[in-house]
């Protein structure tokens, strides 16, 4: 039995609803997943702010017409389609799925879209090799607390140099 209209609007809205909501989208070729295998894969990205989901392409297709941030997308969208929804962490989203992809050896990435620029194979997977948030976090704080220390010690020395210099004089007479 098929899906009647009212279900396929329904669906419709959900994917409009969340590729609104999302900031990065990737579009993979899942053919082959079992549904162990996908409810691992969103499990993996929950977690980090991503949602895996599976729908007809041509349903995707209207979900995203007339918004030109996600048209670049229909690009990608043939054969058996699943797009990863990230919102936040997308290095740590895009590194959980190629530790994914790692294991199960079934999936093929086939590209994304990123605040309504297309990016290829090679350039979702480049950042995926950034640095996470927290990472960039951590170093930054790490150099302006290296650069407060500096200035600290510096600013120790000036009157301690100033007090060896007078004791140094002192003994001098």
């Amino acid at each position: 039995m098929g899906r009647t209209r009212e279900d396929k609007n329904q669906i419709i809205a959900e994917v409009k609803e969340l590729i609104e909501s999302s900031q990065m989208a990737m579009v993979i070729d899942y053919q082959g997943l079992t549904v162990a295998e996908i409810s691992d894969l969103r499990n993996r990205l929950r977690p980090l702010g991503g949602t895996c989901k599976i729908t007809k392409n041509t349903l995707v297709h209207l979900a995203i017409d007339g918004n030109q941030e996600w048209k670049p997308m229909q690009e990608y969208l043939k054969g058996t389609s699943a797009l990863l929804l990230l919102k936040d962490d997308f290095g740590g989203a895009i590194k959980a799925y190629k530790s994914f992809q790692k294991e199960t050896k079934k999936t093929e990435l086939r590209g994304g879209v990123l605040e309504g620029r297309i990016l290829t194979k090679a350039e979702v997977e480049a950042i995926g090799d950034l640095p996470s948030k927290e990472q960039l976090i951590a170093q930054i704080a790490g150099a302006l607390n290296a650069v407060t220390a500096k200035i600290a010690i510096a600013i120790n020395e000036v009157p301690a140099s100033i007090g060896r210099g007078i004791k140094a004089y002192s003994e001098k007479e």
